[in-house]
């Protein structure tokens, strides 16, 4: 069985938000709640990078772990999902979640801002599968037909990827062995650095103690 991930290559992110405003069109998602943003780290310094974060689906999701009515579960993909009709809105994984994955969908006094809401990986809830009220609850279910997360595929540099963790680890691997093979790790032949870094002129070669020989 496949066990679904993300990842984002920091090297071909471009910031460009793409994959935001996909999630949110694809699920018409409700104004102030963003199931993926995009980070800079750095921003504005040498060396700054940027990267697509939203929920990581954890093998031992500190999200479950905390949730006092157990509303929280994984499918058989390693997705973790949450069912709403049992979420009572505590916001403990909101607290617990170390990428700031669960969200509550609108303003208000603490306690009284409804359910949860969270990315998905386009996988729907508990309900039937394409449902209206699955969408009406966790957005449009891809996965059931056969497409993959919307955000990584409206990636414009396949900075973002999404499906079977085996298969990103292939595609990451040959990405790493070809930057190593066709420049170096801190100068790839693509991505941030060779678009918007300042090329380096070549150094010189040292010349020996005591002059040229003849």
């Amino acid at each position: 069985m496949a066990r679904m991930k993300f990842l984002c290559d920091a090297e071909r992110c471009i910031e460009c938000n793409g994959c935001v405003t996909a999630c949110k069109q694809e699920h018409d998602i409700p104004w102030g709640v963003n199931r993926r943003r995009v980070v800079t780290i750095n921003d504005g310094v040498p060396g700054e990078r940027s990267i697509s974060v939203a929920c990581m689906h954890c093998s031992d999701a500190p999200c479950m772990a905390v949730c006092p009515v157990d509303c929280f579960y994984r499918t058989e993909e390693g997705i973790v999902l949450h069912d709403k009709d049992l979420c009572i809105g505590c916001g403990y994984c909101f607290y617990a979640c170390p990428f700031g994955a669960p969200q509550f969908p609108q303003a208000g006094a603490f306690g009284v801002r409804g359910k949860m809401d969270k990315c998905t990986f386009c996988a729907g809830g508990p309900e039937a599968n394409n449902s209206d009220a699955e969408y009406k609850k966790y957005g449009r279910n891809r996965l059931a037909e056969g497409k993959l997360p919307a955000c990584a595929e409206m990636c414009a540099t396949k900075a973002l990827l999404g499906g079977d963790s085996d298969v990103l680890s292939d595609i990451y691997r040959e990405r790493v062995t070809n930057r190593a093979a066709r420049g170096t790790p801190s100068m790839p032949p693509w991505g941030w650095d060779t678009a918007y870094g300042r090329p380096e002129a070549p150094k010189q070669p040292a010349a020996p103690p005591g002059g040229a020989k003849s």
